[in-house]
């Protein structure tokens, strides 16, 4: 094996989550994960690569099939210096053993041990063999507490029993662990050997560098949205012989609001991909319930995203008032001003005005044809909805565990899939100062312009995420 890479071997029994750990501390959901006990029958070697280098190894075994057998072995042989190799050399023919001595190889190769226990079962004497021969082993070893359920009656018992053997216990729900968690038990393995420490501290760099990185994207994928969500436009041409009535352009214009709506979520889908991409996901559950299955122009998105009325209308006059002062260095300033009222004055009727209307319709007749351009996009709140939208589903992707590969009622759920109950959403907890730098940054964007505010909201933006995947903001969600 590569030197100081360090490298963990996940042990433990059938269907106590061995392949779901691995999944989540791999961010690999393509590992196949099955509820049938003893479908584990290899180990196999799981590399966490960041920028094509290796910094960390997972290997899952199989189960222990001869626990008792082993331990006497290991008792009858206490002069061998290393009992792994030992036991490796001595059985590694032996069909009996072949499980065994599968999950014993990675260890006579030097790797440490994490063994996975459901803390929702009660302790049994298989157990505490298995515990027992793990630690005659001499190796580096943690134990993870994964309860699949939320029956804790039997988790102090196992506590007691593990901290006889492991140099560290921890509880860790493979099912919904946060990137919070994951960290933090990244950084609890270096208690279990010092001369471990230097090499898991290099590693849990660079998981932290790579998990600002993938914020940083996300940030980018979410102003892109932004900018083509907000210059997004249709347009059709009709001759103005086949346009008999109203009723014939007010049906053009209908279809055309379908045509904008479908281009918009076709917008916001890409975007998601995007975001999925950055964090590693293949595999994608969402509750029937979640805000983030309903449609994007639904009422219930409407009600729970975007800034409130009174908000929307400062915002929106901030914008209108940025827009005027543009008008006003133009002039050489001999409006005295007026601008920025007149600009302050629309933003602020728009805010109040505009939240039913997505864009304004412009008709244009030239040389016997009617153009009829919807677009881009005039709503207000709208960017705020699609903003807070775009939020929600970056937490959820940066909260959601790979082990979580279908529906696991079991398991309490912890990531988001509403809007922070004590608000609308999350740019509604922003301070108004916020809301204006984003305001006047969808005003540029709409116009195709570079914003000067740019830098500010990439902060913004940033900021948040970086707080949902630290556990900085708290769990304000309807889980």
């Amino acid at each position: 094996m590569e030197a100081q890479v360090p490298t963990l071997a996940i042990v433990g029994h059938p269907n106590a989550g061995k392949s779901s750990v691995v999944a989540t501390l791999t961010e690999n959901d393509r590992i196949a994960i099955d509820k049938r006990a003893g479908t584990t029958t290899r180990s196999d070697e799981y590399p966490v690569e960041i920028d094509g280098k290796a910094v960390m190894r997972f290997v899952d075994t199989p189960g222990f099939q001869n626990p008792t057998d082993i331990l006497e072995w290991f008792q009858q042989h206490a002069d061998e210096i290393d009992l792994p190799r030992a036991f490796l050399n001595a059985h590694t023919d032996d069909r009996l053993y072949s499980h065994d001595c599968a999950l014993m190889r990675p260890l006579a190769d030097g790797a440490g041990i994490i063994l996975v226990v459901d803390g929702s079962k009660r302790i049994k004497e298989k157990d505490r063999t298995e515990m027992e021969l793990l630690r005659l082993t001499g190796r580096p070893r943690m134990a993870i507490l994964n309860n699949l359920t939320s029956n804790a009656k039997h988790m102090a018992a196992w506590q007691d029993a593990l901290n006889k053997s492991f140099n560290s216990v921890r509880e860790f729900n493979a099912h919904r662990a946060t990137y919070a968690e994951r960290i933090a038990l990244l950084n609890a393995l270096k208690t279990i050997d010092q001369r471990w420490e230097p090499m898991l501290h290099e590693t849990v760099r660079a998981f932290e560098r790579d998990w600002q990185r993938r914020i940083d994207h996300s940030v980018d994928s979410i102003l892109d949205l932004l900018r083509k969500a907000l210059t997004f436009k249709v347009v059709k041409i009709v001759k103005v012989n086949e346009l008999g009535s109203d009723r014939e352009r007010e049906s053009i214009r209908q279809r055309l609001n379908e045509s904008l709506q479908d281009g918009l979520r076709t917008l916001e889908t890409e975007a998601q991909t995007e975001i999925r991409t950055h964090f590693k996901h293949h595999v994608w559950n969402v509750a029937p319930d979640s805000l983030l299955v309903k449609d994007l122009f639904s009422d219930e998105v409407e009600r729970h995203l975007g800034l409130n009325r009174h908000q929307t209308v400062l915002a929106s006059a901030a914008a209108g008032a940025a827009t005027g002062g543009a008008i006003d260095l133009g002039v050489g300033g001999l409006s005295f001003g007026a601008g920025t009222l007149i600009g302050a004055g629309v933003g602020g009727v728009l805010g109040v005005l505009g939240t039913s209307q997505l864009a304004k319709l412009d008709i244009q007749r030239t040389l016997g044809v009617e153009r009829f351009t919807l677009g881009p996009v005039s709503n207000p709140r709208f960017p705020f909805v699609l903003l807070d939208r775009s939020i929600l589903y970056c937490a959820r992707a940066m909260n959601w565990a790979h082990g979580r590969q279908a529906a696991d009622e079991s398991a309490p759920n912890r990531v988001p899939d509403q809007a922070p109950k004590k608000q609308r959403g999350f740019t509604e907890a922003l301070d108004g100062e916020d809301h204006k730098v984003l305001a006047k940054f969808f005003a540029a964007a709409r116009k195709g312009k570079h914003s000067p505010q740019e830098q500010r909201v990439r902060e913004i933006l940033g900021s948040i995420l970086h707080d949902l995947s630290t556990d900085k903001i708290d769990s304000r969600a309807s889980l």
